[in-house]
């Protein structure tokens, strides 16, 4: 059985490679050109999912990520708001 899920992912480039990171999986990859990282996450979230079922921990390790069971599928954390937000640290001496 197969379902098709819309996983929030957020890309973005550190120096020479780019990141591929979704906090609703909280699974990151990266990869030296935007093709290679969008795809290395596909099979990085297929991998991760194979890996939960066959260790049996798929519905936990979902539920604990505050994913939904719908019917025979599950529905991910619906994202209200991606943005950058300026904050003023200070510096130790």
């Amino acid at each position: 059985m197969q379902v098709t899920v819309n996983v929030p992912v957020t890309f973005f480039k550190e120096g020479n490679l780019f990141i591929a990171y979704s906090p609703v999986l909280d699974l990151s990859t990266s990869g030296k050109s935007f093709a290679i990282v969008k795809r290395r996450f596909g099979e990085a979230v297929e991998l991760f999912i194979e890996e939960l079922a066959r260790m049996g921990t798929l519905d936990e390790v979902l539920s604990n990520l505050g994913w939904v069971k719908v019917n025979k599928g599950w529905q991910p954390p619906i994202p209200i708001s991606h943005e950058v937000t300026k904050i003023t640290l200070p510096l130790p001496h």
